[in-house]
């Protein structure tokens, strides 16, 4: 199923197929079909077909095309909770750059620093923090107001 139009006919289905033609050569067209037939339901079918998806394919290589197909087409949820979501996941990975700056640096990160690390859900620190991984001496450092 690569046209959008049949696979917005029977969302079911187009996952359905995406799923089983995980190692098909068209497997990227049934992705991308399946990816524009969820911008024409609702918000929580969209996203329930999409994590469906996600889990059926498993670790096959068109996971990773479905992981990145989602990451773009999935912006077009505009409502609170989706904005939180995609704030949290952009907290998460900043968090995540913070911490591994450091310790490609060969800068020890105690728990308690990684903890404070990743509880921080606010993207200004979490860039300031980033920034200031890159020249730090120690992890700590990274707290203190300049």
């Amino acid at each position: 199923m690569t046209d959008p139009s049949v696979a917005a006919l029977d969302v079911p289905l187009a996952a359905f197929s995406a799923i089983t033609h995980g190692k098909d050569p068209n497997a990227a067209a049934i992705l991308e079909a399946l990816a524009t037939a969820l911008k024409t339901v609702d918000e929580e079918t969209a996203i329930i077909f999409s994590e469906l998806t996600e889990l059926g394919l498993g670790n096959t290589p068109a996971a990773q095309i479905w992981r990145n197909l989602m990451a773009i087409d999935l912006s077009f949820f505009r409502s609170e909770s989706s904005q939180r979501l995609r704030a949290e996941g952009k907290a998460e990975g900043k968090a995540e750059a913070v911490v591994q700056v450091l310790e490609q640096r060969g800068i020890t990160v105690a728990d308690g620093v990684r903890a404070r690390i990743n509880g921080c859900a606010d993207a200004d620190t979490l860039a300031r923090w980033l920034a200031r991984a890159l020249s730090v001496e120690r992890a700590e450092e990274l707290f203190v107001d300049a």
